[in-house]
């Protein structure tokens, strides 16, 4: 109604407001001061700081311009979007609403295009690359990166590594045998990692044109549910869905009079202890039935496809540590400053990109570390 939507237009102010006041001192410069948004790069002072709003929680700020329950849960997606939970989550991932209200694109060809285009750039540009190369260590010389040891026993010596391996895993596996001042294995072990995801890839032989290309299916609980998912770390019987139909935007992604989908439920990561090989199909079976009753009739007799994701993956193909899908979680003090730098706090020459780094997860803080990583190089080895 008219009230909620003079909220809306408040809301997507505000949040314009904060991304201009951030996206030079925060998305695209790496955090240098212990307050965490004290930038060598644009000096953040202390007045606006404090109107960035990052010590309100994103549910308590939602209520300011929203009544509607629903409208809480839609907008509280901006924290669950990297990982966090929106009751603890900082008020300033509002920003993200303005992102989105600049336009969200999809590249034909999918996910998959972007890096194809990106590695054929590279090579170009005279980039090798080693494909199907475990890592097993980053090698250290006189206190500085070295270089990368393969599984198979190959060394590949460099003056400089980037690692965008999920940050945990570099520091704990990667650096292991290191010695390490912050990033210890304590220290990691008291960093809260953020909720994990159960992704259900399928493909149908038929179209769903009543299915949009994004699409939440929202369940019967949503605070309960965040705090089994974040606090109590159990997989509840209920969840709540985002539905992604790439093929309402691009058909190609499909074969004619087909469609293609993935369906993704935050659970919990591994410190929970779920047995996901043995959750796992049940667990499918639940959330194609809940696709079923809502919004797409039929889907059981219509797949021919099916491939499915879970904590286990994220942990044993993906390299996360605890199988987190967002890296280390986004909370007040474990932002900014408080994350792992983006210019390694161990070893000189080791530079860090990722989710798990500043700015932190989600495409446009990923793409920002790298640039961030990009001009750090550039700074500290003005001639490699």
């Amino acid at each position: 109604g008219p009230r909620e939507a003079e909220g809306w237009t408040r809301f997507q102010a505000e949040s314009a407001r904060i991304w201009n006041a951030l996206e030079t001192r925060f998305m695209e410069s790496p955090a240098m001061g212990p307050v965490g948004l004290t930038l060598k790069y644009a000096p953040f002072h202390l007045h606006e700081m404090f109107a960035i709003n990052p010590f309100a929680t994103l549910w308590n700020t939602l209520g300011k311009y929203f009544r509607d329950p629903r409208l809480h849960q839609l907008y509280g997606r901006y924290a669950t979007y990297t990982g966090a939970d929106p009751f603890q989550a900082t008020a300033t991932l509002m920003l993200i609403a303005h992102l989105e209200a600049r336009g969200v694109w999809l590249v034909e060809g999918g996910m998959h295009e972007v890096a194809r285009q990106m590695a054929l750039l590279a090579e170009r540009l005279g980039a090798k690359f080693h494909y199907n190369a475990h890592v097993s260590e980053i090698m250290v010389r006189n206190g500085r990166a070295a270089g990368v040891k393969l599984a198979s026993g190959e060394r590949l010596e460099a003056p400089i590594v980037v690692s965008n391996a999920d940050v945990g895993w570099t520091y704990s596996r990667l650096l292991g045998a290191h010695p390490r001042k912050r990033w210890t294995d304590r220290k990691l072990d008291r960093t809260s990692f953020s909720m994990s995801l159960f992704v259900w890839y399928f493909g149908t032989n038929r179209r769903y044109e009543d299915v949009y290309h994004h699409m939440m299916v929202l369940g019967p609980r949503y605070e309960e549910l965040l705090g089994d998912i974040f606090d109590r770390k159990v997989v509840a019987e209920d969840f709540s869905l985002y539905l992604h139909r790439p093929t309402a935007t691009d058909p190609a992604l499909a074969p004619p009079g087909c469609d293609a989908f993935y369906v993704l439920a935050p659970v919990p990561n591994l410190r929970g202890g779920a047995d996901w090989a043995t959750l796992a199909e049940p667990y499918r079976l639940r959330v194609q039935k809940r696709l079923e009753d809502t919004v797409m009739p039929g889907l059981g007799e219509s797949i021919v496809s099916s491939r499915v994701m879970t904590p286990l993956d994220f942990r044993d193909n993906l390299l996360s540590l605890h199988g987190a899908a967002f890296s280390i979680e986004p909370q007040l003090l474990q932002s900014a400053w408080f994350r792992p730098h983006n210019r390694s706090e161990e070893l000189r020459g080791l530079y860090i990109v990722g989710a798990g780094t500043h700015p932190g997860a989600g495409m446009p803080g990923v793409l920002s570390a790298a640039k961030i990583v990009d001009r750090l190089v550039a700074e500290d080895f003005p001639t490699a």
